[in-house]
């Protein structure tokens, strides 16, 4: 599956994406607890850059106006996603703002692993246009049928909502298009850790085959 590419950084970047409810996290989480493998998570270092006084929530309230916040100055996360779900005009200038963000603080705590590959997790990889900073991209997979039931039951959201939200991500076709690996999250966890231990020493033999 491993296929030979050329690396100039000193650490590969293994992009990791999925569904909502596909299991990138478990998967994450089984690199780390078994192989000490980092994980950079896309998700909370988009939480830490609109953080009170970041340059970003400035611009966003410069953009939006204070009432994104709330009474403490922190940024109205659930006004904000209501806000931009409804209008993709303004969600485009909520990502035009962020995601610079969060791309140049990836790159710097990408810059600061000093293991052989690090996990860069990221949910929209497929719906993103720049995928440069990967080496390769690793894709969570599962039935869609097991995706709504694990996401219902985990966030208690009604099945319409669920729907919507898998709408609104890429497709599982158009994600494992863009996949260079894949893992299939089908069963339980214990199913996941054979084929988390055959990427992690195809992910081994690639780096050393180009170092």
């Amino acid at each position: 599956m491993t296929k030979h590419i050329t690396h100039t950084g000193s650490t590969f970047v293994i992009g990791v994406t999925g569904g909502i409810g596909s299991g990138k996290t478990t998967v994450c989480n089984l690199f780390h607890e078994l192989f000490a493998i980092p994980v950079i998570d896309a998700d909370i270092i988009a939480k830490d850059v609109v953080k009170k006084n970041q340059p970003a929530l400035q611009a966003i309230v410069a953009e939006f106006g204070e009432d994104v916040l709330t009474d403490s100055g922190e940024l109205d996360r659930p006004k904000v996603k209501k806000l931009v779900f409804s209008q993709p005009a303004k969600r485009k200038i909520l990502e035009r703002i962020v995601h610079p963000a969060v791309r140049n603080e990836m790159r710097v705590q990408i810059s600061r692993v000093d293991k052989s590959y690090c996990l860069l997790s990221v949910p929209l990889i497929a719906e993103s246009t720049d995928k440069s900073i990967f080496d390769r991209i690793l894709v969570v997979d599962c039935d869609e049928t097991i995706q709504m039931e694990r996401v219902i039951s985990r966030d208690r959201l009604a099945n319409e909502t669920v729907v919507a939200i898998m709408k609104a991500q890429a497709s599982r076709e158009d994600r494992l298009a863009i996949a260079d690996d894949v893992i299939i999250n089908n069963g339980p966890t214990s199913q996941l850790n054979d084929q988390v231990q055959l990427l992690h020493e195809s992910y081994q033999d690639l780096f050393n085959a180009d170092n």
